[in-house]
Parts: structure tokens; C-alpha cells; sequence
């Protein structure tokens, strides 16, 4: 699946963050990791405009706990990876001041990106391509489900939101996806999913009326 894990000796360099199904479909149609699939964004979920975020009068300050996750599992390189820009997106919401630790009177906000297989089989999907030297094409598609939490510091109750995306990945002579924007790079892709989709929890976090 795209994206699903990073290898421990990859961790250092991001440029070799690959994922499992990826490597097996590049390998498999005897080509180069580098350039070897075309990356979209799915369109589903779309852009949240500043106007669509209810925004307090006060930012509520609350300390930042963000992890991104494969199959549940916590992913170490892909949180460093979106970690500042997690930050300086719900720091640029107007719904929270982001503050260095939680404690006394200060509230929690856990934001989640789980990274969730959509696609079945994308081995054998790439065994394909490789055996008609890329003239058939393969197409994976990744999930991803973002959950925002805000624990007030007064012990009232939490407030949740979520919101899901995807990533479409295509090998050899596979059709680009209809419903899908087609990023310059993984790293553009993932950064895009990213953004999109907390965007979207968090403008529907500010319009529930239990946020205060």
C-alpha cells in the first residue's frame, strides 16, 4: 500500500520514503524507484477556504500532540516529516494558539493521520505490469483518516472531529484517475493530503458548539 511503512535505514532521508506496494510495483515492472509511478490527490476531499473555519475571539490555547500512523501503528518518519507543518496550520486556523505542554490550565489537542490500505492485492497488480513490461498498467489507492481531538483543560467533555482522503498511485500504462489531481512528487502529494484534510476536521471541530 502506498505509503504504508518506512524502512529504518530510510528514516534520515525523506527522498527514499517509498512505500511497500511502490518498491513491489517498481520492482516488479524491472524499473528505477525514481519516477517509476505517477502520484494523485484524491478530489473528494477539497480545499477549506479561511472563511469556512468558525473562528473564536480568542484562540483557545491548547498544547499540540500530533502522530501519524499506518494501520494504527505510530509511523515515527512521516510524523517528523508533517510534524511543523501540522503546527503552523492550526496555528494559521485561528482556533488555537499552540503552546509548549499540556498541564494546569492548559487543554490537549491530539491530531491523528492514519494511514489505512484502500487497494487489495497491489503486489499481484504489480507482477502484472512487470510481466507486459509496463503496456499494462496497475493503480493503488491509499487512505487516510484524520481525527482531531480538543480536551479542554476544566475536564469538560472532548470534542472530536474526522475527516478521510486518499492518494492514487499509477504504474506502466494504467489510466490517471478521474477523480484525482496529479502531484509533481510524493512528497507534494503527501504534504497536500495533509493539509486538505485537517482542514477539513478542524472547520468541522469549530462549528460544533461544544468547542469553548
Amino acid at each position: 500500500m502506498f505509503l504504508a511503512d518506512f524502512s529504518i535505514h530510510m528514516q534520515s532521508n525523506f527522498r527514499s520514503w517509498v512505500s511497500r506496494s511502490v518498491r513491489v510495483l517498481c520492482v516488479a515492472a524491472g524499473v528505477a524507484l525514481t519516477g517509476c509511478a505517477s502520484v494523485y490527490v484524491d478530489t473528494a476531499t477539497r480545499e477549506v477556504a479561511d472563511a469556512e473555519i468558525k473562528r473564536p475571539a480568542i484562540a483557545l490555547r491548547a498544547a499540540l500532540v500530533f502522530d501519524f500512523q499506518t494501520n494504527g501503528a505510530p509511523n515515527a518518519a512521516a510524523t517528523r516529516f508533517l510534524k511543523d507543518q501540522v503546527a503552523a496550520q492550526v496555528e494559521k486556523s485561528g482556533l488555537f494558539q499552540v503552546v509548549p505542554t499540556a498541564g494546569g490550565n492548559t487543554a490537549l489537542l491530539n491530531i491523528t493521520i492514519n494511514n489505512v490500505p484502500i487497494t487489495k492485492d497491489a503486489a499481484q497488480q504489480g507482477f502484472v505490469t512487470g510481466l507486459t513490461f509496463g503496456l499494462a498498467g496497475s493503480a493503488v489507492t491509499d487512505g487516510y483518516i484524520c481525527t482531531v481531538s480538543y480536551v479542554p483543560a476544566d475536564g469538560s467533555p472532548t470534542v472530536s472531529s474526522t475527516a478521510r482522503h486518499a492518494i492514487h498511485t499509477t504504474m506502466g500504462n494504467a489510466t490517471a484517475p478521474a477523480n484525482g489531481v496529479k502531484s509533481a512528487s510524493t512528497e507534494e502529494a503527501v504534504r497536500t493530503m495533509a493539509r486538505q484534510i485537517i482542514a477539513n476536521a478542524l472547520r468541522d471541530l469549530s462549528t460544533n458548539p461544544q468547542l469553548k
